[in-house]
């Protein structure tokens, strides 16, 4: 959707434009009663040209502008104070304030606000495996020609590591800069570690209830719904866990993502599991990808192994499980493992947790909407709490260096090859404690399962072909 013709910049040199609202609508698209100014001045703004009004919904082919949906069941009438009229509003955006025919979505088309420009400002003195130095250069090189690159790199690589020298050269040469991903615990852990490498540059990090969403900042690290706020923004777009939901099957945060970049500018996806089509259009060359197949320990992923334990839901109701779970889970508490233990249905876990505490009272539970959620994971990490039951919210962005890992329940369609592979990437993590054991407790190996297993395998070998397994 290509905006309208802007009007002319004012060359009234006598007009000083408000330096506050030029940050907070620099990059952005906000609605009127969204900024704290008078609409008095909004609009004189924009008569000098300054500010862009865009319709919140089109009419013509009844789209919404902010997040891009066609659906038309999202779609609702509704009698406008504002214009009179009884008119459409977009109901899939409303959570970020009401879209409608007459509403206008405002931006700053005048002059971006300045950065404190530091030559180097990455300060960090690890050191990367020869697979994260491939994949380190090439992104390098997509950030300096403004191109697209998918990061294929197994659970445990060092995405994150793989970034710095590509952002680097981003923020040196004035570049705005956006780490996007689907989970809010993925920008409260990736916020903090990219403030500690690059202390001299201002990053904000933004998710639902955030207090920076009006900050100006260089490097921005936001979950994929809060770029439906950005238009135009970003010289530098990198979209980190993009297989992960709701970015996988939602084409209004996809939306969002190609909205908030430049007409020219980097695009780059990090991914331990990317979708059968990406998987394809790199084999036959039409897509450029970098993979890094291996850890940077150099020891091999984890290979699930399959473990039938029957009708363990019909068991559950009766209120007990299959004595090789059980077995599993004595063992490993008699030897002081910690255990990551992932099952289908909140239901589920909360009656698994009662036969477990059964074994340990300090074993917990955690779901997405559990109140405790931040306080559960860090005593996991803290190791007070011996084994954490959870739901596939804890598949990906949590790292804890010495676990085991098990699925009760693995063939339930909630696990997918997807979330297979992240979860089977939750163990042998660190360099003091590489290995782990990942077991998938079923009631029926299904397809999701068996190329799960299929893909960790296929980058073991990968790994040891090129030389970055220790064999």
């Amino acid at each position: 959707m290509e905006p309208p013709q802007l009007p002319p910049l004012s060359t009234n040199r006598s007009f000083h434009y408000n330096a506050e609202l030029q940050k907070m609508l620099a990059g952005k698209q906000l609605l009127m009663e969204e900024l704290p100014f008078s609409v008095a001045e909004i609009q004189k703004h924009h008569e000098q040209g300054y500010l862009l009004y865009r319709k919140g919904i089109n009419q013509e082919r009844l789209s919404c502008t902010r997040c891009g949906t066609i659906d038309h069941s999202w779609f609702a009438e509704f009698p406008c104070s504002r214009c009179g009229k009884v008119e459409y509003y977009c109901s899939k955006c409303l959570m970020m304030g009401r879209v409608s025919e007459c509403t206008p979505l405002v931006s700053w088309v005048g002059p971006e606000p300045g950065f404190n420009i530091v030559a180097e400002p990455l300060y960090w003195d690890g050191h990367l495996s020869e697979g994260q130095k491939v994949a380190s250069r090439r992104v390098a090189e997509a950030v300096e020609n403004s191109s697209e690159l998918l990061v294929w790199a197994v659970a445990g690589a060092g995405k994150t590591e793989v970034l710095f020298a590509g952002i680097a050269k981003a923020l040196s040469t004035g570049k705005r800069v956006c780490v996007a991903t689907p989970r809010t615990d993925v920008v409260l852990e990736l916020a903090p570690r990219f403030q500690k490498v690059f202390p001299s540059v201002k990053i904000t990090a933004l998710y639902g209830g955030s207090e920076d969403r009006h900050e100006y900042a260089q490097l921005t690290i936001a979950t994929t719904h809060q770029l439906l706020r950005f238009y135009r923004a970003f010289d530098v777009m990198i979209v980190d866990e993009v297989d992960a939901f709701p970015y996988s099957i939602d084409e209004t945060l996809q939306y969002a993502v190609q909205q908030s970049r430049k007409p020219r500018s980097s695009l780059i996806y990090l991914t331990a599991t990317p979708n059968k089509q990406w998987q394809k259009e790199c084999r036959l060359g039409k897509r450029d990808f970098v993979t890094i197949p291996a850890r940077y320990h150099r020891h091999p992923l984890p290979v699930p192994q399959f473990v039938w334990s029957g009708n363990w839901e019909k068991k559950l109701s009766k209120g007990k499980l299959p004595p090789n779970i059980i077995k599993w889970v004595e063992a490993r508490l008699t030897r002081g493992k910690q255990l990551l233990i992932f099952a289908p249905k909140i239901t589920a876990m909360d009656k698994i947790l009662t036969i477990f505490r059964q074994m340990h009272p300090l074993i917990e539970s955690v779901h997405a909407e559990d109140p405790d959620r931040k306080e559960k994971v860090m005593r996991f990490r803290n190791k007070d709490t011996p084994i954490l039951l959870t739901t596939t919210i804890l598949e990906r962005g949590v790292t804890i260096p010495n676990i085991d890992v098990a699925v009760i329940g693995s063939e339930d369609r909630i696990f997918t090859e997807s979330a297979l592979v992240q979860i089977a990437g939750r163990a042998g993590r660190s360099a003091e404690y590489p290995t782990g054991d990942v077991t998938f407790f079923h009631y029926g190996k299904t397809e999701a399962m068996l190329s799960a297993r299929s893909q960790i395998v296929t980058m073991n070998k990968e790994g040891i072909k090129k030389g970055l397994i220790d064999v």
